[in-house]
């Protein structure tokens, strides 16, 4: 008889934090709605994240990663010529949201200034973000706006 033994992936117990991480992305292309599809993908993220990893999104962090989506993939669609990226990563403890795109140019953070019109998009993201991160890289740019869950 051929006997066949299977056995399931270690599987970390409780406090024992996991090192896998749950990834998703998708390229838009500037075209009208993309924002919103963006959006979309982020709910989608977010819902399973918080399903399948148990990471504690209350009203106030998923209102704030949203907005970040919002910000950064605005802006790529803004400022950049051509095709971005947008990247989410999770585990239950932390949220990465990234995006890359065409322009070489790094974002500008202005001081704050109520009375002036645009510009607002990463002041935004800075405030709403445990740590935000912009560099070049072969395609262009990339930023990376980093949440820290539960704290």
């Amino acid at each position: 008889m051929n006997e066949q033994a299977a056995s399931l992936p270690d599987v970390p117990g409780p406090g024992i934090p996991c090192t896998d991480v749950l990834l998703t992305a998708e390229v838009f292309d500037g075209e009208p709605g993309c924002i919103a599809q963006a959006r979309a993908l982020a709910d989608r993220f977010l819902t399973r994240l918080a399903a399948e990893w148990f990471a504690p999104l209350g009203t106030h962090t998923r209102s704030d990663l949203m907005l970040t989506v919002s910000e950064l993939v605005t802006n790529a669609d803004r400022y950049s010529h051509g095709p971005y990226l947008l990247e989410l990563e999770g585990t239950a403890e932390r949220v990465s949201v990234t995006v890359y795109d065409s322009s070489t140019a790094l974002p500008v953070l202005y001081s704050p200034d109520p009375s002036r019109l645009g510009g607002h998009g990463m002041e935004i993201v800075v405030a709403l973000c445990d740590r935000v991160t912009a560099e070049a890289v072969p395609v262009g740019k990339r930023i990376r706006a980093e949440f820290r869950l539960g704290s």
